[in-house]
């Protein structure tokens, strides 16, 4: 199990930084008790869990219960019981916290004893000083804007969460007469590809029926737009990637989502595996137009 601690200043990004690490897989604690750690960390050695990794983010907000210098020697004692852990501080200069205060118009947590925004900046600074110099990682968002943040984390902390991860896709096939997706973030509308709804042999087959599927993907028109698809998505993932999308959700639709649109999911799909993207293939209407095929076929419901 590898135990890692988020600490720093107030406005400097420890948030960001908590939200991108269970992003990557870890299993997040916020605001803990210091007093805390040593028995949640038993907890989690004898407990089987799927998490490799635990974040535990630990800061004044604690009050009376936060001390940096004992919250230091306490982390070298776990140490030295055989539970490494790793303490990443997140800092920024007096000038960024106070513009990031001003703008979220919240409270700093030391303005409860009395101090004014700028007095509860300074001292805080100087009450983690021990945890800053026993840090592993030390991370200045100074000047960073939220939507820089997580590249910065990646940039420093690629190393313990195993770099960034392929983006996740999810292809459905879809009938428009149903609605869009509300998820979708690309839709695609292939009802100008023929349609095997028309042909009676293939009516009453869906796109997961190789009749089917050759039929739609046999035409001239379906090879060219598939190699200009191809090429779209070829060149969208990266800037996805780069944005720090996670997941991506493509749409397919015809009329009612049982053939052309199954079809082509099915063709999208494989072409992003081949990509190297984990991929999920799903066919949100295909169960409601087979139940529809008891009854007479009506025009143009495919």
């Amino acid at each position: 199990m590898k135990y890692l601690i988020v600490t720093g200043q107030s406005g400097a990004g420890k948030t960001a930084c908590v939200r991108y690490l269970e992003d990557k897989g870890s299993f997040c604690m916020d605001n803990i008790p210091p007093m805390m750690l040593p028995k949640l960390i038993e907890a989690f050695n004898t407990t089987p869990t799927r998490y490799q990794m635990v974040t535990f983010a630990v800061d004044v907000r604690s009050g009376e219960f936060f001390d940096a210098r004992a919250v230091s020697e306490m982390i070298r004692e776990l140490d030295r019981l055989g539970n490494p852990i790793e303490t990443i501080f997140m800092e920024a200069s007096d000038e960024t916290i106070l513009d990031r205060y001003k703008e979220t118009r919240r409270e700093h947590p030391l303005m409860q004893e009395g101090l004014s925004l700028t007095q509860a900046i300074v001292e805080e600074r100087t009450r983690l000083q021990p945890l800053r110099e026993t840090a592993n990682y030390v991370i200045d968002t100074t000047g960073v804007s939220s939507r820089a943040m997580k590249k910065l984390l990646e940039k420093n902390l690629g190393k313990i969460t195993g770099g960034e991860p392929p983006i996740r896709a999810e292809v459905m096939s879809f009938g428009f007469k149903r609605g869009l997706p509300r998820q979708a973030d690309l839709v695609v509308d292939v009802r100008f590809l023929p349609n095997p709804f028309y042909i009676d042999s293939l009516c009453r087959h869906s796109g997961l029926d190789e009749d089917v599927r050759q039929f739609v993907m046999g035409h001239p028109v379906t090879e060219e737009f598939m190699t200009r698809w191809k090429e779209m998505l070829r060149f969208l993932i990266p800037h996805y990637k780069e944005e720090g999308k996670h997941r991506l959700v493509i749409a397919v639709g015809c009329t009612g989502g049982a053939h052309r649109s199954v079809a082509i999911a099915e063709a999208i799909g494989a072409f992003l595996r081949e990509m190297g993207l984990p991929t999920e293939i799903n066919h949100r209407d295909l169960l409601l137009e087979q139940a529809r095929w008891t009854t007479p076929v009506e025009d143009g419901q495919s």
